[in-house]
């Protein structure tokens, strides 16, 4: 039988209704939405903008509301898992009680290469906005060989190890800093995209919509999945189950306000950049947005405003979501699936400082010599897998765990969580058959590095199904 983890004894361990494993409950509302956003808008609007425009044209609005769709049933489950099993592992944690070890320890595995890439990539495209940023106010920039790696013609990427370097600072020093620093961050981003859209809808003209999509349902579809990069990261709101004031209440709503927020700002900002000077001058360009507004103000001030919000924002984004990563590492970790080292929580800082530097040293390489492009796709169907396998959750546990307290129930049961299904694998389906076969390859690496070590070493090993039961016998040996 497959050894399944009951939400009960999930809770229990981290101490989920209570201070959380060593760590301290300083996470409003307020500050999970920030964090949301902060984990949310960066790179894939600042600079994934002009793939998705590449694909699409203008009915790259089209893209980011199919994407929007596609994550709005996943976060409708993830909300409701969340306020149900406010734990640090997330997606992690939620296969863990719904489907089992095997599958939680997949899906974990599956969260490395979506948090790493996303860590890495974000970086990558901080590094692009540094450079123009720099331009706009001293008119130099970096010189190409110390600002992209060697895939990219230069020989190291240093911006893009600086911010990692910078986000596993402030980590380290304790999540009520580290919140501050996001909420701030979330701030300047929204102001700037807002200015972006005045600026840009001041200009705006219908003949830049025509064609609406000029390489038809094939070209919206092909954006879509370029666009599913730009919400990657709502569900790092999750992994702040154990250090938020009330989860159980406040997680499912941060979610689904991020998500409406974000879909709304989206689709503005490509209206607006698109309106303004035409989808063929956005698509395929870097740093797009300050090119935009260079364009319409014929100054090169609005565009390095622009650029000033970017790297703010990118920098919110490898900030939140290297959180989100140390926190689902803890609870792998904590679990006996991974080495002990991620679990260690400091008691001066009530923070996984050792995880987080690992974090940060092993995410700085691909950053700093990778050319990351081959591999997006792979991230975009991991991601996609883990969105499917949260829906299969809800469904899973509703049946085993019909009494559990859930303070937020996905409407429209069962018929949403299986529309997430169905909107994942058809995402999943147009990444092509190249990505299928490395999903395969890294999918078999890991299920051998489970068998290898995380089966034995699991806290799990000798029982097959923890049950409420059970758990308050673990409890009462405690």
């Amino acid at each position: 039988m497959p050894r399944i983890k009951s939400p009960h004894l999930l809770v229990a361990e981290s101490g989920a209704d209570r201070e959380g494993h060593g760590l301290r409950r300083t996470m409003g509302l307020f500050q999970l939405i920030c964090f949301g956003i902060g984990a949310i808008v960066g790179t894939g609007i600042f600079v994934g903008l002009s793939d998705s425009v590449a694909q699409a044209g203008p009915a790259v609005v089209v893209s980011f509301v199919l994407a929007a769709v596609t994550c709005v049933f996943t976060a409708l489950s993830f909300a409701e898992l969340g306020g149900a099993i406010p734990v640090s592992g997330s997606s992690y944690s939620f296969a863990y009680a719904g489907l089992g070890e095997s599958t939680a320890f997949l899906v974990g595995w599956c969260l490395l290469l979506e948090y790493g890439i996303s860590i890495s990539a974000v970086a990558v495209g901080w590094s692009q906005y540094v450079n123009e940023l720099l331009h706009s106010l001293t008119g130099v920039q970096l010189p190409h060989a110390l600002s992209a790696g060697p895939g990219d013609g230069g020989l190291v990427n240093l911006p893009a190890v600086v911010v990692i370097a910078m986000a596993a600072v402030l980590l380290v020093r304790g999540v009520r800093e580290s919140a501050r620093a996001t909420a701030a961050m979330a701030a300047v981003k929204l102001v700037v995209l807002l200015a972006f859209c005045a600026i840009g809808f001041s200009a705006f003209k219908d003949g830049n919509l025509v064609p609406f999509s000029p390489a038809g349902l094939g070209g919206i579809g092909a954006g879509t999945t370029a666009a599913f990069f730009s919400y990657i990261g709502f569900d790092a709101i999750t992994t702040a189950g154990e250090e938020a004031k009330n989860p159980r209440r406040d997680i499912p709503v941060a979610i689904l306000v991020c998500m409406g927020v974000v879909t709304l700002l989206y689709c503005a900002v490509a209206l607006a950049a698109i309106g303004a000077i035409g989808g063929g001058q956005v698509a395929g360009r870097p740093a797009a947005l300050s090119y935009v507004v260079n364009q319409v103000t014929g100054s090169t001030v609005g565009g390095g405003v622009v650029a000033f919000g970017a790297v703010v924002a990118i920098a919110s984004v490898v900030l939140a979501v290297m959180y989100g990563q140390t926190r689902i590492l803890m609870s792998m970790s904590r679990d006996g699936l991974i080495p002990r080292v991620f679990e260690k929580v400091s008691p001066k800082t009530a923070t996984p400082v050792a995880g987080t530097l690992i974090v940060a040293a092993v995410f700085a390489l691909p950053a700093a010599f990778a050319s990351l492009d081959a591999v997006m796709n792979l991230c975009t169907i991991g991601t996609l897998a883990i969105m499917a396998v949260v829906n299969i959750a809800v469904i899973a546990l509703r049946r085993r765990e019909p009494a559990l307290a859930r303070t937020f129930r996905v409407p429209l049961y069962p018929v949403a969580p299986l529309l997430g299904v169905g909107f994942c694998l058809y995402l999943m389906y147009e990444t092509g058959w190249t990505t299928w076969i490395q999903f395969a390859v890294f999918l078999a690496v890991g299920l051998l590095v489970y068998v290898g070590y995380g089966r034995r070493n699991s806290m799990l090993a000798g029982s097959a199904v923890v049950t409420p039961d059970a758990t308050d016998a673990v409890l009462q040996e405690a």
